[in-house]
């Protein structure tokens, strides 16, 4: 259907758009969102769609669009898309892969995280400019002492929290700064690699680790 506000005999009427050179937010190289909206493409009615990359793990931040419901279409990959229902507060989980949508309406707080490496989702919006609340956003904007008192919190404590965000719009997360942090705890708690002994319960000469000279006897394995 043609849009009502459109003059279609306009020289500068457009009918494409490269969505790949119109970005949103990048994280890395893996990690990106793409946007399309009618100030890019202007035959665009009240649509407008998110081109989302992400590898596993990786988080499109929760956030909420005051202004329009969201449909996420799993290209590649997988992932779950979550949502708060403001009717009874209950959260629900929504798993989706290749073929398969999630519904949010419009204004509920939702999120979606990859459940592997080169997730692909297209987000469409039912409308040409969606808004956005992030909360990133709301964590940094909102003064610690608001937070502090409203939920009986050590503001100092809370301060020294929120610090990692740096005051900025996250987006996409965890950021890469935090992700190698938690990489290095990971290799820190697993502890170094070692070579590990088990005695043969009957050593022989054909044992190539046999030594006759010791008393001990051992094969050696990862």
């Amino acid at each position: 259907m043609s849009t009502s506000y459109m003059d279609y005999n306009n020289p500068h009427v457009q009918y494409f758009s490269d969505v790949n050179k119109n970005r949103l937010n990048t994280r890395n190289d893996q990690n990106y969102i793409n946007r399309l909206g009618r100030d890019v493409l202007n035959t665009l009615g009240n649509v407008s769609l998110l081109d989302i990359y992400l590898s596993k793990s990786r988080v499109v931040e929760p956030h909420y669009h005051q202004n329009a419901a969201e449909l996420v279409y799993c290209i590649s990959g997988s992932a779950v898309v979550s949502l708060i229902n403001p009717f009874n507060n209950e959260v629900t989980n929504i798993p989706i892969t290749p073929g398969q949508v999630a519904n949010i309406p419009q204004g509920w707080w939702h999120w979606e995280i990859a459940s592997e490496d080169n997730t692909h989702l297209l987000a469409i919006f039912d409308a040409p400019y969606p808004e956005y609340i992030f909360g990133s956003d709301i964590l940094n904007k909102t003064p610690i002492e608001v937070l502090a008192h409203t939920y009986c919190l050590d503001p100092e404590q809370l301060k020294k929290t929120l610090a990692p965000l740096k005051n900025q719009t996250i987006v996409i997360g965890p950021t890469d700064e935090c992700g190698e942090k938690e990489q290095y705890k990971k290799e820190k708690q697993a502890g170094p690699a070692y070579y590990h002994t088990a005695p043969y319960t009957y050593p022989s000469p054909q044992n190539p680790y046999y030594h006759p000279q010791s008393p001990y006897h051992y094969r050696y394995y990862w």
